[in-house]
């Protein structure tokens, strides 16, 4: 999907499977330095349907969705997140850590295959590969 997508002068910052019994819904979130509009989302649907519909790379019946980051914009990549150091951040873990899989806090630092975050006054480092999903916390 990045291809079709970068072509269309977006980034894919990231595709989300969620599977809701026999159907699914596949979510891509594209974004450009303008922001992101309605018809732009129509417009990569359009593209990315018709790659899906050629490709069929899912198994049953989806529903395909495409849609701005939003400002709890969700971050898929160390790369994502470094553009976010400094800002406020909540991860949810694959597998728990010191017994606890739901984390908040200030993201301080992103390495090769980890981040690390403020929470509760004291740092906390996350493995990339523990990491289920993340948003920035938008501050109002």
């Amino acid at each position: 999907m990045t291809p079709v997508v970068t072509v269309m002068g977006f980034e894919l910052l990231g595709i989300e499977h969620l599977k809701q019994g026999r159907h699914s819904l596949v979510r891509l979130y594209i974004d450009n330095k303008d922001g992101i509009n309605l018809s732009d989302c129509e417009a990569v649907s359009q593209q990315v349907t018709g790659v899906l519909d050629v490709e069929d790379p899912i198994n049953g019946t989806y529903n395909l969705e495409v849609s701005s980051p939003g400002l709890d914009r969700p971050i898929f990549t160390l790369q994502q997140f470094k553009r976010h150091i400094g800002e406020n951040v909540r991860i949810n873990l694959s597998i728990k850590q010191d017994g606890r899989r739901k984390y908040s806090g200030r993201l301080n630092d992103v390495g090769d295959s980890y981040i690390v975050i403020e929470s509760e006054d004291k740092e906390i480092t996350l493995a990339e590969n523990n990491i289920e999903a993340a948003r920035i916390i938008p501050e109002i």
